[in-house]
């Protein structure tokens, strides 16, 4: 996406020393989507959140399946450039959308911002059944 993420890809089927197996990935994203988990270290133990759990639920199980993922960090805002590409569309078709009203953004000075959180409501609120 844009400038201002940070990404890293994770390729199924590492090969690093005491890498998962298929079947250790598909037991993770279970227990992973079951409900509380803790993560134990030498150094104590830690709650996942809810939000935490599901983001390695997703990665777990996408590995799981020999996909690759890509993580991707976000500032909390992001350009209109950056919203039409989390969005699947172009950056005049979203400015149609801000000129409407359908997402919120601030305007500080010559450039429209908005907030990741508007962008991905908006998404999960307009997805169209495949």
């Amino acid at each position: 996406m844009g400038v201002r993420s940070s990404e890293h890809t994770f390729l199924p089927g590492a090969t690093d020393e005491g890498a998962e197996t298929p079947a250790d990935l598909g037991e993770l994203t279970r227990l992973l989507s079951a409900g509380p988990v803790a993560l134990t270290g030498a150094d104590g133990s830690v709650a996942l959140s809810a939000g935490t759990r599901e983001a390695l639920a997703v990665l777990a199980g996408a590995l799981h399946r020999g996909q690759a993922v890509t993580v991707a960090a976000h500032e909390p805002t992001v350009t209109t450039q950056e919203a039409a590409d989390v969005l699947g569309i172009s950056r005049p078709t979203l400015v149609r959308l801000l000129d409407q009203g359908a997402i919120p953004f601030e305007q500080p000075c010559r450039h429209r911002r908005l907030l990741l959180t508007d962008v991905l409501a908006y998404r999960d609120g307009h997805r169209s059944p495949r």
